[in-house]
């Protein structure tokens, strides 16, 4: 992803790739990079707030955006990512494409867990046959699961997870079969659930294995402390392979979802690194902290989810209604206000693999589009005063995009909503079982292709809380899966999305952006990275 225009050189390549092609990595492996003439401060510790407490450590359970900022500390798999969001190695040292669907990767022989083990191939294969097993209970096994050889029948549990298409050729060389080409693999493999898992510490600590003092990582941080709602404590990993480049020695972790105490934490002197501003005030801290502030939109949707389970939902004539007479341009102008631009469709701009569309009517006039809404109500026999249930996690920011969306859905077409607001751990739980009508979502790409914003629609995707289905679309995914014609791989997912849109399985609001407050003495925050992946591997305290 080094630059979107990189990343797109990357893909067609790859996917063009004949089968007996090479792809060795050429980007060498980086951590910090400290420029000429930065000199940096003794202390080298970073406070960040992580926007809320994760739902747990444990690599192949990681779900949100906050676990996943941390497991990218904790643990490293097969690549990773730099401060630019480019795919650099890892654990890997290098790796090639033999054909369509094998890859090879191999491991380079200085890499160690915290505890001073060697990394092995094996660790990789025994931690991604446990992340795609029913048994793990991962909500991302169904994500990641069928770029994988056999990985969608072990998911559906037809094979055992001995089947997965990862097998270890030797102690440093890790085979990688897919169920068909996928071009992006080596992103994929960055993301922790496909990482390597320490098999010993597991099997000693059962379901305590992710605890301080039990925790065994591979990442160039190691757990120290977990103060729940409190903070959490990481310390450089001195058995890292790569501990010379990393320059921070210990980051604590905030657990803080109130976006204003976020900034008051910041203006204490208690915080270096904000999670999100709060609506509307990214004009006047943009003043009031000139050398601090940061912004640059990423991959990512805001969007609501439609329960369409639900007895009123499950009508897409109500879906559609209450989708058209948000006014996405006064929301991201005047209640967000923080560079976020207004989304009518699945895919964010930027991310490739598929063309970004929009839905007709998002160039109506809104009285237009008001009228429609209510014919649409109407034709579903949906009447003024009607309730609406609204689930939230507990946010500033998110209470005010929710009164201003039940605002709408009001004055334009009298209907009631009930806001209810819980712990982000709780509102995960509630989507994932359905138990709500209309709850506030999000999507933060795992890598810059279609597939990874489709996993949100697809009929048995685990990431799918709006339990919506369309066979045609899924087909379209599965046929895009098998071609190696990137022209024609993109006209099928640019279809898929549009024909999955059309059913209104959710709510499209903004593409995300990052308004948030950074210390000027931190150094390698960079406004390149599209995806939000800021590994505190890359940054470093400058002197101040």
């Amino acid at each position: 992803m080094k630059s979107f225009a990189a990343f797109n050189a990357f893909h067609r390549a790859a996917v063009a790739a004949a089968s007996t092609a090479c792809l060795l990595a050429a980007i060498p492996a980086s951590a910090a990079i400290v420029p000429p003439g930065v000199t940096l401060a003794a202390k080298q510790e970073l406070v960040r707030n992580n926007g809320s407490e994760v739902e747990t450590l444990d690599p192949a359970l990681v779900e949100s955006v906050g676990a996943a900022n941390l497991a990218r500390d904790l643990f490293e798999g097969l690549t990773a990512t730099n401060g630019d969001g480019a795919v650099v190695p890892g654990v890997a040292e290098k790796w090639e494409q033999k054909d369509a669907t094998t890859w090879l990767f191999h491991l380079r022989k200085n890499a160690r867990w915290s505890n001073g083990d060697t990394v092995a191939a094996s660790d990789f294969v025994y931690g991604c046959q446990r992340f795609i097993d029913p048994k793990t209970a991962s909500s991302y096994a169904s994500v990641f699961g069928p770029f994988l050889l056999n990985g969608a029948d072990i998911v559906a549990g037809k094979k055992p997870a001995s089947a997965l298409g990862v097998r270890a050729i030797d102690a440093t060389t890790l085979e990688v079969k897919t169920s068909g080409p996928v071009p992006f693999l080596p992103e994929l493999m960055s993301n922790a659930n496909l990482g390597p898992v320490h098999r010993a510490t597991l099997e000693k600590f059962g379901k305590e294995w992710t605890k301080p003092g039990n925790l065994v990582s591979n990442g160039p941080f190691q757990l120290k402390d977990w103060q729940v709602n409190s903070k959490l404590v990481l310390t450089r990993n001195p058995n890292y392979w790569d501990k010379d480049h990393v320059q921070l020695t210990k980051v604590t972790y905030l657990p803080v979802e109130d976006e204003n105490t976020d900034v008051k934490l910041f203006q204490s002197g208690e915080n270096d690194m904000t999670y999100q501003l709060p609506t509307g005030t990214y004009a006047k801290y943009r003043q009031q902290f000139p050398n601090d502030i940061r912004n640059s939109l990423i991959l990512g949707t805001r969007y609501y989810s439609f329960n369409n389970r639900d007895p009123l939902l499950k009508d897409v004539r109500v879906r559609k209604a209450l989708s058209m007479v948000i006014d996405r341009d006064l929301l991201a102008q005047r209640v967000t206000a923080d560079g976020q631009t207004p989304s009518y469709g699945l895919l964010p701009k930027g991310v490739s693999g598929a063309d970004v569309s929009a839905y007709e009517w998002a160039s109506w006039p809104m009285e237009k589009r008001v009228a429609e809404a209510k014919k649409l109500l109407e034709q579903a026999g949906v009447k003024p005063g009607t309730t609406l249930r609204f689930a939230m996690n507990t946010s500033d920011y998110n209470k005010k995009i929710a009164i201003f969306a039940a605002s709408e859905w009001k004055t334009k077409l009298g209907l009631v909503t009930d806001i209810e607001s819980m712990e982000f751990k709780v509102l995960l739980k509630k989507r994932h079982d359905g138990d709500y009508q209309i709850a506030r979502n999000g999507w933060v790409a795992d890598y810059n292709d279609a597939t990874t914003f489709l996993t949100l629609v697809q009929c048995k995707s685990e990431q799918n809380d709006n339990f919506n289905c369309n066979p045609r679309a899924d087909a379209l995914v599965k046929q895009a899966s098998e071609t190696t014609d990137a022209v024609k791989r993109k006209q099928l997912l640019t279809e898929a999305a549009k024909l999955v849109m059309d059913d209104y399985p959710m709510l499209p609001l903004l593409q995300y952006g990052l308004p948030r407050l950074v210390r000027s003495y931190v150094g390698g925050y960079s406004l390149k990275n599209p995806m939000d992946h800021y590994s505190s591997k890359d940054l470093y305290i400058v002197k101040h």
